[in-house]
């Protein structure tokens, strides 16, 4: 594989360590580090096995891993048809304009479409005006039909 292909897989055991560097990276970059608690081991319990909780594609850069796009899937909703939701797409700062993001947001949009997926949903800081464009420049606008709320609950699973 050459330094300048993009390729893109769901992420395996050896990825974790570097997975969770790039959610640490985003934690910092969003600004909620100091809430992070998420850990390698709990990548490995979670996101692997019969049942994972949640998926993670991984982009390559040559040997390096450039990108993430950690997911999860609603099963239905009114429709009866699942909804995937991308709770994390990050870029690592070196690998930013080099089409890391469109890689897997591609990989991504095919995934949800493979599964019969209504839609794809994913939240975006109001501020991130770079998310904001890439994410107009896919075709996906704001969702003004609804409101996103949170009731912040104690504790850890």
């Amino acid at each position: 594989m050459s330094g300048g292909e993009i390729v893109v897989r769901p992420f395996e055991p050896q990825d974790v360590d570097a997975v969770w560097r790039l959610m640490r990276d985003l934690a910092v970059f969003e600004g909620y580090i100091d809430a992070f608690a998420v850990t390698p081991g709990d990548l490995l319990a979670f996101g692997f096995g019969p049942a994972p909780a949640f998926g993670v594609f991984v982009a390559l850069k040559g040997e390096t891993i450039a990108g993430i796009a950690v997911h999860y899937r609603i099963p239905w909703t009114f429709d009866l048809r699942p909804v995937v939701v991308l709770k994390e797409l990050y870029v690592a700062e070196g690998f930013r304009g080099a089409g890391v993001g469109q890689a897997l947001f591609t990989q991504l949009r095919a995934y949800a479409a493979g599964i019969g997926a209504s839609a794809l949903r994913w939240t975006v800081l109001p501020d991130n005006e770079p998310a904001r464009r890439f994410y107009a420049a896919e075709g996906a606008a704001p969702d003004t039909a609804w409101e996103y709320w949170t009731l912040p609950l104690p504790g850890r699973i």
